[in-house]
């Protein structure tokens, strides 16, 4: 038995037992190539067909058959995780059975086997697939086309913190938002050019937002936003980004004083200039002896700039109010007026330091023996002088 049953399944044995089916399948075949056997032939102009929410979609096909038979048609949307449903099934033109809810008074069949949908539903989207059979054909004709609805885009806008931004920010957003559209894909064009991702300008996953890691005066520029579908496209309106650079001062700058020279008056050699001139009895008219004022940079303990000047400036004096007349004589009885003279400054006095007791100096054009003198206080304990004995 054990014998028996080894031969029973040798090769041979097999390759026997498989001969009629490859037969028939020869068979077949030949009765195609012959035209013997009639089947269904469906085909379409358009793989895939874009429809609008609220409009209409053609699945367009046509079919051949030698028969003139009408033909069986049905048609079935399928979806990614979901049982095929029946749209529509019909002999001809006339359908068969009632339709589901949602496609009434939607659906038109035609002869060539097409089908017309009517107010398109986003719940409409999906591979639909078509059979149309006839009773004499041997096949049936099958084909697939791809249903895709959708919203059109409404414009889009741009938003951003602010239209200007200071030079070597970090991170500013442009942020691109639309109100209506389904399947959006977004894009960004700076000055006309489409953008991508680099080293400094970065995109969203979703390319919705652009961001400027760090921003040059090169990203001061027109930006442009555009979204499409696969049913419209919009593009926003411009937005001019400006850049602009904070001016701060240089620090080698920082901390140095103004090179304009202070003046003082030298009123010292002016004064001696009148006392010298005032044996000379001139007219007021005739002298003119302008005040000169002296240079005096401030004192800086690193300062090695040189000032900005030369020569000292000379600036016109007006005349002194003591320039007027005096009586022509002194007061009977009086002592004759004799000028004094104020002491000599020291080298390392002041300019302004004045001897304690206030004394009258000669105006210019006047001869000293006229001009009054205050008399000194007394020092305390001492008496005033007084009258000259006759």
């Amino acid at each position: 038995m054990k014998v028996e049953e080894r031969k029973s399944s040798s090769p041979g044995n097999i390759l026997s037992a498989d001969v009629p089916t490859l037969l028939t399948l020869v068979g077949l075949l030949l009765l195609l190539l012959t035209g013997e056997v009639s089947g269904v032939n469906v085909t379409t102009q358009t793989q895939v067909v874009r429809g609008v929410v609220g409009k209409e979609a053609l699945l367009s096909v046509s079919y051949t058959s030698s028969s003139t038979d009408k033909p069986v048609i049905k048609w079935q949307l399928k979806k990614d995780k979901i049982k095929p449903v029946t749209v529509v099934q019909s002999i001809g033109t006339d359908i068969i059975g009632n339709l589901r809810p949602e496609y009434r008074n939607r659906i038109l069949v035609f002869e060539n086997g097409s089908l017309l949908l009517h107010n398109l539903q986003l719940s409409d989207e999906g591979a639909y697939e078509v059979e149309i059979s006839i009773t004499d054909d041997t096949f049936t004709g099958e084909h697939y086309i791809e249903l895709t609805v959708d919203v059109p885009i409404s414009r889009p806008y741009i938003q951003m913190v602010a239209s200007s931004v200071l030079e070597y920010s970090e991170h500013f957003h442009l942020h691109c938002s639309h109100d209506n559209g389904t399947k959006p894909v977004y894009a960004w064009l700076k000055g006309g050019k489409v953008q991508a991702n680099d080293s400094r300008l970065l995109l969203s996953h979703d390319q919705k937002v652009l961001t400027i890691s760090r921003v040059l005066m090169s990203d001061d520029d027109v930006y442009t936003c555009t979204v499409e579908n696969p049913v419209s496209s919009m593009k926003s309106t411009p937005v001019r980004l400006t850049v602009y650079i904070d001016v701060v001062p240089k620090p080698t700058t920082l901390g140095r004083r103004s090179p304009m020279p202070l003046y003082v008056l030298n009123e010292d050699e002016t004064l001696e200039r009148l006392e010298e001139s005032a044996s000379n009895v001139f007219s007021q008219s005739e002298i003119n002896i302008p005040a000169t004022y002296v240079p005096v940079l401030p004192s800086h303990a690193h300062r090695t700039d040189q000032p900005v000047w030369t020569t000292p400036r000379r600036y016109s004096r007006s005349p002194s109010p003591l320039a007027q007349l005096l009586p022509q004589a002194a007061p009977l009885g009086g002592p004759p007026f004799t000028p004094v003279r104020s002491p000599a400054h020291s080298p390392c006095s002041s300019p302004r330091s004045f001897s304690p007791i206030r004394k009258a100096r000669p105006p210019v054009g006047i001869p000293n023996i006229r001009l009054p003198v205050e008399a000194e206080s007394p020092a305390p304990g001492e008496k005033p002088p007084g009258p000259p004995q006759q």
